[in-house]
């Protein structure tokens, strides 16, 4: 009867560590580190989400909102002409400078190579906006490059 034998050893077994994910958003067309980016207006389909879940998010905060104080406003839901969406895109799959100033219609084909360095739709003029920090650019979006 020997009741103090110690326990078999057990061998420690490392958990696979998960695949590395790029830091930032990656470009649209091949998974890449995103260098640039535009904007473009959103789908019949991404609207109606967006405002699917507006409508979810105002009916929480009114079932959430104190009795005692003033409810939430009622505003009106944002329409097309108000939202947009980014598009990401590596060195390989940008547009030109000049086309990236503008929002692009919901249809837009950019990124898609076939069209490079611009797209098949007509863009919108973009409101001025400053920026903070300049990003780095493919050659061919700086001024005097190739």
């Amino acid at each position: 009867m020997d009741s103090l034998t110690p326990p078999a050893p057990t061998i420690p077994i490392e958990p696979a560590s998960p695949p590395a994910l790029p830091e930032g958003p990656v470009c649209t067309q091949c998974a890449a580190p995103a260098l640039v980016n535009w904007r473009r207006r959103l789908t019949d389909t991404e609207l109606a989400d967006h405002l699917a879940l507006e409508r979810e998010r105002r009916a929480e905060a009114r079932l959430l909102a104190d009795p005692q104080r003033t409810p939430p406003p009622d505003l009106p839901l944002p329409t097309a002409q108000e939202l947009t969406r980014i598009v990401y895109a590596c060195g390989a799959h940008a547009i030109s400078l000049e086309a990236a100033a503008h929002i692009h219609a919901s249809a837009c084909t950019a990124p898609n190579e076939a069209d490079l360095p611009g797209c098949d739709c007509t863009p919108e003029v973009a409101p001025k906006e400053p920026l903070d920090v300049v990003p780095e650019l493919p050659a061919h979006w700086i001024p005097g490059g190739p």
